[in-house]
């Protein structure tokens, strides 16, 4: 969940700014800072920004269902998925890219490899194009995504080779993208069912976390340890 100073700095569209939508939003960003991820964050952001809105803005749903994919309800981020299927030719490019990203993830996560591999196909050159203009993380977003569809498709080879292919360098010892894509491996390794592999990647992760001197959060320490735990056993 982003800061609301990072907020007005994207190129995202958001709730006008009120001073109810700014009061609702920091409450919600200090929820946030201290328990993580939670399906009632996700719920109250959802009902607020989204649902009791008018005219929900492209970022708001974006986040929504973002936060959604946190807690691991796929199917509900789905719904805010959908949402924004007619309204592509309206979104600014940053705004299509993250929802290219957000779909193809969901798609893989739920397991739906043939719809993820059409939706992939329909959207990578775009992709492709638009990734060389996003910051470090979006674009490592990206490859996280194109990874898990080729897990989703089982091709297991082709997702590690996309995670360690595109050249991410570390940004500093707290690099927790860095984190995610080690967890990402993690995961594919477990889906593929090889347990030399799967132990040297929980090795990996659990390393790259030892070189961490601070965590943002209290809770952001226990959320990667279960991250790295439930992405042995097959779930992301």
């Amino acid at each position: 969940m982003l800061a609301q100073h990072e907020r007005e700095h994207r190129k995202m569209t958001f709730a006008k700014k009120s001073s109810e939508n700014t009061k609702k939003y920091t409450e919600l960003y200090a929820d946030f800072c201290s328990n993580g991820y939670t399906p009632n964050l996700a719920r109250e952001y959802a009902d607020y920004f989204v649902l009791d809105a008018k005219k929900p803005a492209a970022g708001d749903i974006l986040q929504a269902a973002r936060l959604y994919n946190k807690v691991h309800d796929y199917k509900t981020e789905a719904v805010f998925l959908e949402k924004l299927e007619d309204m592509t030719k309206k979104l600014t490019n940053e705004e299509k890219f993250v929802y290219c990203v957000e779909g193809l993830l969901n798609k893989s996560k739920i397991g739906n490899w043939r719809d993820a591999e059409d939706f992939r196909t329909e959207n990578i050159n775009f992709m492709q194009i638009y990734s060389e203009k996003v910051d470090i993380k979006l674009k490592a977003e990206m490859y996280i995504a194109l990874a898990l569809s080729d897990c989703a498709a089982k091709h297991y080879t082709s997702a590690f080779r996309l995670l360690t292919g595109f050249g991410y360098k570390p940004q500093g010892r707290n690099d927790t993208m860095l984190l995610e894509i080690l967890i990402t491996g993690v995961y594919i390794c477990a889906k593929s069912g090889d347990e030399a592999s799967l132990s040297n990647t929980v090795e990996n992760a659990r390393a790259a976390m030892k070189l961490f001197n601070q965590f943002e959060h209290e809770w952001t320490e226990a959320y990667y340890e279960k991250m790295i735990e439930d992405a042995a056993n097959g779930i992301i």
